[in-house]
């Protein structure tokens, strides 16, 4: 598989994202998934992968704990693209024993309260959505965390046995905002309001100038302990 996914960056090195993308999405058509988390770059994603192949599965993870204008969100994309993103819930019964366990804000106690909370809440139902798939779609950027400094646009994902695509890792914020601006790309406007990354409501607040713009997310932990298991390493 090594072999393979460095044949895979080889081959599309040159390659724009939407060239990158219109590429797996022909060869692993049907096999493929956007994953989106409504974030800014997700959005980018979800406007390149319509304009490609709508019929290209999009799903999205409902941790019960976002913001409304998330939800809000949803609706629009849908209806700006003619699609219906697919919305995959937690285990009701997983959830309901973690918080009567925990409490509702387990994840203010430890780090391993915290990383409970996301396994129930995204990583559980992030594995049901990957059922069929072989190659799934992210809005990774090197930029957003110190975690992501090493990512390749094209890796093997041995937790979920897929390939991961980072079709914007070597984009920078400018670009983004650029892009979003050029294509009228509907986004959330809490990114206008000091948001740059957008998670679960209690978990994530505004970050101040000239914080990294990870800052705002499980703000009251360590740089090297902000992932919630979506993008293990």
């Amino acid at each position: 598989m090594k072999d393979q996914i460095e044949a895979l960056n080889a081959k599309y090195n040159q390659a724009t994202a939407e060239e990158l993308l219109e590429g797996f999405l022909t060869e692993y058509k049907y096999k493929i998934a956007l994953s989106s988390s409504l974030g800014i770059e997700d959005q980018i994603l979800t406007n390149m992968v319509c304009a490609i192949d709508k019929t290209t599965k999009i799903f999205t993870l409902d941790t019960g704990r976002l913001f409304p204008e998330t939800y809000d969100l949803i609706h629009r994309t849908n209806s700006k693209y003619g699609i219906k993103m697919n919305i995959y819930f937690p285990d009701a019964t997983h959830v309901e024993e973690m918080v009567g366990k925990k409490g509702i804000n387990l994840f203010f106690e430890s780090v391993e309260s915290r990383k409970l909370c996301c396994n129930i809440r995204k990583i559980e139902p992030l594995k049901r959505a990957f059922k069929g798939l072989d190659v799934w779609i992210c809005g990774l950027r090197r930029e957003q965390s110190v975690t992501r400094h090493d990512m390749q646009r094209i890796e093997w994902d041995e937790a979920n046995g897929l390939i991961k695509l980072n079709p914007l890792i070597d984009w920078t914020e400018a670009e983004v905002i650029e892009y979003v601006k050029t294509h009228g790309v509907p986004y959330n406007p809490l990114h206008d309001k000091g948001f740059p990354s957008i998670g679960c409501q209690p978990c994530t607040r505004a970050i101040f100038p000239g914080e990294d713009i990870r800052a705002g997310r499980w703000w009251w932990e360590n740089p090297d302990t902000k992932e919630c298991g979506l993008h293990k390493r």
